[in-house]
């Protein structure tokens, strides 16, 4: 398959099955994560690998985080926290922030941002579906996250990536073409 190929495929696969996701496949995507591009080589991402007992007590927090910033909704509790219960594998990721150096650490973010497209691009090879969330159930701007991963205060959160096998192939979403995005000057 061409990298453009590739790239077309990519989907957020949100429906997943229980089946747990083997350790070698958990390597594979962090192999290609690793080979992304990065600013000086800082190689600035860490992951943070939660199944079993470390995935259920993430699933408590963001329940908690939930039913906090939905009080009156538990049907919407309930429904964003499916995401959670039903995928197998959940990975935070984080980047470097470099003391005093503000223009690093957004470059470190970027450069992490790619390594999670790079396992986006892996998962799909590895017959495994992956989405992204940087918000809400993510729970990316969250302290609690933070704390839960054990973090250093030296690492920001860029995202966490719910990983496992699809239950279904999503269809493919529609893009804007891209002359429709582009100026040449």
């Amino acid at each position: 398959m061409s990298v453009m190929e590739l790239l077309q495929r990519r989907r957020a696969v949100r429906n997943l099955t229980s089946a747990e996701v083997e350790d070698e496949k958990i390597h594979a995507l962090l192999e290609a994560a690793v080979q992304a591009p990065n600013d000086r080589l800082r190689e600035p991402w860490h992951f943070y690998i939660l199944r079993g007992e470390a995935k259920q007590r993430y699933q408590a927090l963001a329940l908690q985080y939930l039913e906090e910033r939905f009080p009156t909704k538990p049907h919407l509790v309930q429904e964003s926290l499916k995401v959670v219960t039903a995928t197998p594998l959940v990975i935070v990721v984080t980047a470097d922030i470099v003391p005093g150096d503000a223009a690093a650490s957004r470059d470190n973010e970027y450069a992490t941002a790619c390594a999670i497209h790079s396992m986006w691009l892996a998962a799909d090879e590895l017959g495994l579906g992956l989405v992204w969330r940087t918000r809400g159930i993510g729970l990316v701007h969250d302290e609690r996250m933070h704390r839960f991963i054990g973090s250093p205060a030296n690492r920001r959160v860029v995202g966490t990536l719910f990983v496992g096998y699809p239950a279904e192939q999503p269809a493919p979403t529609p893009r804007t073409p891209h002359e429709e995005k582009m100026t040449f000057l």
